[in-house]
């Protein structure tokens, strides 16, 4: 059953998603990793350094990934999940050494639990890294300023050893905006001293601070869907109370509150839960070595229910929900600008004449395209590129609005995150 207190918000919890500021305005930060170059701060991620002869074995077995080929600086984007396949966690895995690796994200806590609760030659300590992604088509020639040397020949999903400010940083190639950009990580300790570094080289090259209200836009644009925004932790069955239990506990209050709203209902939890394959990672799940979820992944597999699109929202619709505001009687549920900022997951069902066919999240307005947007699993059938289908805007008991959408491609935007690094300026 759905626990109660997931649909209950306490009055004056919520201000501003991660509590980050506000730069210049959002707009212009969220055209920046298209025209220029934007730096974020994601160093309020979670570090986990795992060491020792059977730390591979470790990853391995609770990842979806293949680690028969993980070269030293290497990363992979890894995904956890349950027995059911559907997913616990994810986040960024770099081998730092032959026996050393560093995990980012909330995945950091379950491979911990099972690491402890194992049989594993190994161990872990939490770290303090900085994690500052620069992205966009300026991203390249601002890092080599700021660092004074060549990064062209490093590949997707490595880094290369630098300095900047006289800090030794890694440089991870990736890129979540879908645009060309590095991620810069070393110790906290010299945080300050780094990022300053770098918005000076970036001036110019027109880089802008990305801000709280801007930061997820390339998330929906580019189709990286996100922990709480685009589906719930597979922690909340029976068998999981143990872990659900030390995770809370190790976690702050920020990251420790699930609240789902929208127009999508069930008495069940996993309802809200999803797969890999639903996430549109599929791709890296690999079938070479045993793991959890192993056997329903495999199945699903071969006969995939549900994939992920983006969905665009028709323009009069969105513009009716923000008209009814200045209208007599209850108004439609308000829609932040460009996306909500408290954290919460909406969840808004999908209908093709009148079947529920799937789940909208993470709805969000690009002033890039100038259009409202959102992800979405949506199923097979339901799924091909231009089909019309209808979402509805409102929880359960208030005023609903039918809003007309489009299948479209996710990601929406271009993936540039590979391109040639030897022809950027």
């Amino acid at each position: 059953m759905l626990p109660k207190n997931l649909r209950h918000v306490p009055e004056g919890y919520f201000t501003t998603r991660w509590g980050l500021p506000e730069y210049t305005d959002w707009i212009d930060e969220s055209m920046s990793w298209k025209d220029t170059c934007s730096i974020g701060d994601w160093s309020f991620l979670w570090e986990r350094r795992f060491r020792g002869p059977d730390a591979l074995k470790l990853l391995s077995d609770v990842s979806v990934n293949s680690f028969a080929k993980f070269d030293v600086l290497q990363s992979k984007h890894v995904t956890h999940c349950n027995a059911d396949g559907m997913v616990i966690a994810e986040g960024i895995l770099t081998r730092l050494a032959e026996e050393e690796f560093m995990l980012f994200g909330r995945g950091t806590f379950w491979v911990d639990y099972k690491l402890r609760h194992g049989k594993y030659d190994a161990s872990s300590e939490a770290d303090d890294w900085f994690n500052f992604q620069v992205a966009g088509p300026m991203a390249l020639a601002t890092v080599e300023k700021a660092c004074g040397q060549s990064l062209r020949d490093v590949k997707f999903m490595h880094s290369g050893k630098i300095k900047i400010a006289g800090v030794d940083c890694l440089a991870l190639r990736q890129g979540m905006s879908g645009e060309p950009g590095f991620e810069l990580q070393g110790s906290t300790k010299q945080a300050r001293e780094v990022y300053e570094a770098v918005v000076l080289a970036g001036q110019e090259f027109g880089i802008r601070k990305l801000g709280g209200r801007a930061v997820f836009i390339n998330h929906l644009e580019a189709c990286f869907p996100t922990i709480i925004t685009d589906y719930l932790p597979a922690i909340f069955d029976e068998d999981m109370a143990e872990y659900q239990a030390e995770f809370r506990a190790a976690m702050p209050g920020f990251a420790n509150t699930f609240n789902v709203a929208g127009s999508f209902e069930s008495d069940d939890i996993r309802s809200w839960y999803r797969s890999p394959v639903e996430l549109g990672w599929g791709k890296n799940i690999k079938l070479d070595h045993e793991f959890i979820g192993r056997a329903a992944l495999e199945r699903e597999l071969a006969a995939p229910r549900r994939v992920m699109r983006t969905l665009v929202w028709n323009a009069d619709d969105v513009v009716d929900v923000f008209a009814s505001l200045f209208k007599k009687g209850a108004p439609y549920h308000f829609m932040e600008m460009p996306r909500d900022q408290r954290g919460f997951m909406y969840a808004d069902k999908v209908l093709r004449d009148g079947r529920e066919v799937g789940v909208a999240t993470s709805r969000g307005y690009s002033y890039y395209f100038r259009e409202m947007l959102s992800l979405s699993t949506i199923d097979v059938a339901d799924a091909e590129i231009g089909t019309e289908v209808t979402v509805v805007w409102g929880n359960p008991g208030e005023p609903q609005k039918q809003i007309r959408a489009t299948v479209a491609r996710a990601p929406y935007k271009t993936d540039n995150r590979r391109a040639d690094l030897t022809k950027l300026p």
